[in-house]
C-alpha cells in the first residue's frame, strides 16, 4: 500500500522544513492533489526564521495547495492568521510561557506540546472533526523518533492517530536533500552535514550548546529574545547547560567549550 495515499479525515502536519515539505509533495502526488477531507498546518510559534515563513509561502503557491497557518492564543485558544500576519517576534511563545508562569525545557516540552500539536487540534477540533490520521514527517533514518511515536500513536491527543509515511517508504535525509536539489525552489536555511541548523525555533533548548553558540555568532541579535525569557522567569531553558546570557558572552569572546558532534534532542517540531 501506498503510506501517502489518504482515505479519511488527515492532518498533513508541515513544520516548515525541507523534511515535511517533501512529504506534502508525496502526498500531492499519491493523491493527485490535496484530497477534499485533508488539511495542511502550519503552527507559527514565532521563533522560526523568516527563510522558514517564506518557504513555507512559496510550497502553497507553488503547488498550489492552500496551508492553514495557525498560532497559540492566550487561554489554550488559537488564531489563523497568514504569511504576511504571522507573528515574528514570539508572541505565541510569549503567551504559553505567561500562563505556565515557567520556562519549558527537555523535560517539559510543553511548548512543543501547546504551540503546535494542540494547537492544530484545537483547530480541527473548531472545524467539527472527531478523529483523524495526522501525518508527520520523520524519516526512516530517525529510529529513535519512529520508535517514539509507534509506542504512542496518538501522542496523547483525543482522536488523532499518527502515521510517519516517510519512515514506512523507507525515505532517508539523502533521498529528501536529492529531491530539493533537483527542485526550482528551495528552502533558504543551509545544509550543514545534511542538517538544517537554522531549522525550527531559532535557537530552541533542544539544540546541543555548540549549535546555539555557533548560531549566536552569526547573529547576536538571535539571542535576546531568549536572555529575555530566562530573566524574566528566573530560570533556565536548559536546567543542565548554560544560560542564553552565558553563550551570548561565550560567542563574544570567542570561546569554544562544547562538543560540537553532540546531537540535537529529537521534538516533534520536526525539519
Amino acid at each position: 500500500m501506498d503510506p501517502f495515499k489518504i482515505d479519511g479525515p488527515t492532518c498533513i502536519s508541515f513544520s516548515g522544513g525541507r523534511t515535511s515539505a517533501y512529504m506534502l509533495w508525496r502526498v500531492l502526488q499519491s493523491n493527485g492533489g490535496l484530497p477534499a477531507d485533508a488539511v495542511v498546518c502550519f503552527a507559527n510559534t514565532g521563533k522560526e526564521d523568516e527563510a522558514s515563513l517564506a518557504f513555507v509561502q512559496e510550497c502553497s503557491e507553488r503547488w498550489s495547495v492552500p496551508i492553514v497557518w495557525l498560532e497559540y492564543r492566550p487561554g489554550r485558544a488559537y488564531a489563523v492568521v497568514s504569511y504576511e500576519t504571522a507573528s515574528r517576534d514570539g508572541q505565541p511563545f510569549d503567551a504559553v510561557i505567561a500562563e505556565r508562569q515557567f520556562l519549558p525545557n527537555a523535560v517539559m516540552r510543553f511548548c512543543t506540546v501547546e504551540l503546535k500539536i494542540l494547537t492544530m487540534a484545537r483547530y480541527l477540533w473548531g472545524q467539527g472533526w472527531t478523529e483523524w490520521d495526522s501525518l508527520i514527517g520523520i524519516r526512516a533514518d530517525e529510529p529513535a523518533r519512529v520508535a517514539s511515536v509507534r509506542a504512542n500513536p496518538s501522542g496523547g491527543t483525543r482522536g488523532v492517530d499518527r502515521h510517519m509515511p516517510l519512515a514506512e517508504a523507507g525515505v532517508s535525509n539523502q533521498e529528501v536533500l536529492a529531491f530539493w536539489g533537483t527542485q526550482p525552489f528551495d528552502l533558504q536555511l543551509p545544509t550543514i552535514n545534511g542538517k538544517t541548523m537554522h531549522g525550527n525555533c531559532d535557537l530552541c533548548q533542544l539544540k546541543p550548546p555548540a549549535q546555539r553558540l555557533a548560531l549566536i555568532r552569526e547573529k547576536p541579535s538571535r539571542g535576546i529574545w531568549w536572555v529575555r525569557k530566562e530573566e524574566e522567569r528566573g530560570g533556565r531553558f536548559c536546567r543542565d547547560g548554560p544560560s542564553y546570557a552565558e553563550l551570548i558572552k561565550f560567542a563574544a569572546e570567542q570561546r569554544d567549550m562544547f562538543d560540537p558532534t553532540e546531537e540535537a534532542i529529537a521534538c516533534f517540531c520536526g525539519d
